[in-house]
Formats: C-alpha cells, sequence, structure tokens
C-alpha cells in the first residue's frame, strides 16, 4: 500500500465514522475525484479547483472544456463533477411520498432542489389535491437563459390529467434575482384564467433564484384572485 492508499483509507474510516459534516471542502472533493483517478494524489487538485472556482458549486457548474484546462483533470474527472447537481436533482425528486405542499415555505423546500445545476430557465408545474397532498411534479418548459415558454393548454391538460385541485406555477431566474417581471405576471394572470375555466386553482408562482425564492401568493399579488393555502 502506497502513502497516498494509506491517507485516502484513513479517509474513508473517518467518513464512515463521522459523516460528511466532518470534512473540509476540498477533503470531499478529494475523495470524490480518488474515485476517477485512483491512482494520482487528488489533494493538490482538489486545491487547485477549489482556487480556480472559489466553491464546489462553481466547480460542478463550471464547463467541461474549463475543467480540463486544470492540471490532472481529465474527461472522467470532469464528468464526474459535472454529474452532481443532476444526482442531487434526482435525490430529492425521489423523496416525494406523501408530501403535503400546504404553504408558501414548503412548496419552496420542495421546489428549490429541483433547479440545483439548471442554467437556463426552467418550469416546474405542480398539482396537488383537495388537501393539497402531491398528485406530481412536471417539468413544463425549459428555455435560455431568460425566458421560457410556458402553453395554457399545457397547463390545463396537466391538471385534468391528474383530477387536480390546485396548481402551482414555480420557475427559476438564472444568474438573477427572485422576483417577478412583467413576462412573469403576465403569465400568472394568463394561467390562473385559464385555470379557472376548468375549476382548477392556481395557487400561488414560485420563483426561484439560487436559494432564495419569492412566492406570490406570499407578497400578496394572489389577493386579487383569492389564492388558497389553509
Amino acid at each position: 500500500m502506497g502513502i497516498h492508499d494509506g491517507h485516502r483509507e484513513r479517509m474513508r474510516q473517518r467518513y464512515d465514522q463521522m459523516g460528511a459534516d466532518g470534512f473540509h471542502d476540498h477533503e470531499m472533493l478529494e475523495m470524490l475525484l480518488s474515485c476517477a483517478l485512483p491512482r494520482v494524489d487528488t489533494n493538490p487538485i482538489a486545491h487547485e479547483l477549489l482556487h480556480v472556482y472559489g466553491s464546489l458549486h462553481g466547480i460542478c457548474h463550471a464547463p467541461r472544456e474549463s475543467l480540463q484546462k486544470i492540471p490532472g483533470i481529465g474527461p472522467n474527472a470532469a464528468t464526474l463533477l459535472r454529474l452532481i447537481p443532476g444526482l442531487c436533482r434526482m435525490y430529492y425528486s425521489e423523496q416525494e411520498t406523501h408530501v403535503i405542499l400546504n404553504s408558501p415555505e414548503k412548496c419552496a423546500a420542495y421546489l428549490i432542489p429541483r433547479f440545483i445545476g439548471r442554467t437556463v430557465e426552467t418550469v416546474f408545474l405542480i398539482c396537488t389535491d383537495s388537501k393539497h397532498r402531491l398528485l406530481s411534479c412536471i417539468l413544463l418548459a425549459t428555455g435560455n437563459l431568460n425566458s421560457a415558454a410556458v402553453s395554457s393548454r399545457s397547463v390545463v391538460e396537466i391538471a385534468l390529467r391528474f383530477n387536480a385541485a390546485h396548481v402551482i406555477l414555480a420557475h427559476n431566474h438564472p444568474n438573477g434575482v427572485a422576483l417577478p417581471s412583467e413576462e412573469d405576471l403576465h403569465t400568472t394572470d394568463r394561467l390562473f384564467n385559464a385555470l379557472a375555466g376548468v375549476t382548477v386553482r392556481l395557487v400561488d408562482h414560485i420563483i426561484v433564484a439560487d436559494n432564495d425564492y419569492v412566492s406570490m401568493a406570499d407578497s400578496g399579488y394572489f389577493s386579487m384572485n383569492t389564492s388558497y393555502y389553509p
């Protein structure tokens, strides 16, 4: 066993005993990279990645071509790093049994992880029953950095397909702030009226930017339309 093998084994034992809370960012990154670079000392590579990109978030969202300019990072290691945001989204999406979305806070906690790693505007549509139990969370549309088209007909069809009593719209503002634009307000009004025509209530429109969010219902926008949270 070489010096690096011994060091890695000690880190694995520490992880088994303490979990991620016992590790610094560079140590977690070092362990992860060792999976793709089993015969390489990944400690200096981890430090260099953090130096260049500033954080784990910055590393995992860096373009592949940029990552591969870091000495020691080849195609396999770059792919491994870029898999993390998508893997996180999939992990959170599986925890959906018996979800009750009866407040803006619960909706935001449920939705924010679904925007991890998304660099273009992305729209989700949540359907719930009359007791605000989750029926579905549908990826409705993706667009460019600033926009994503939302079809009223598609929203109504999805709500009817799942026999929804309530609907929650959510989208992100990549590289922006979680405040509704004029287009967001227009889209909200349009969908509220379309859903009302089939007796489905648009409960909220949540806008996400990184870990921040704005609930249009919580902000008072829906007072004119009597949005309903219990």
